[in-house]
């Protein structure tokens, strides 16, 4: 049995669905932070220093699904 193709629309709804995930997960950490940061406090910087890789998962997470789904196909 052959392996379903990847479609544009795969890809394209991948990258869409990866970057305002992302966007929005690490945006929000980063004004956490910046809002905790110059209110004086220290612990703020950890937000910001999470917020990229944290947004960074949600692309991985959503290829590995993707790659799951041609590689056992239903």
């Amino acid at each position: 049995m052959c392996a379903p193709m990847i479609t544009r629309g795969d890809i394209l709804w991948l990258g869409i669905a990866s970057g305002v995930t992302g966007g929005i997960i690490g945006g929000s950490m980063l004004g956490i932070g910046m809002d905790l940061m110059a209110n004086g406090q220290p612990f703020g910087l950890v937000p910001i220093i999470i917020g990229g890789p944290s947004s960074a998962i949600i692309g991985w997470l959503l290829s590995r699904r993707l790659a799951k789904r041609i590689t056992n196909p239903d």
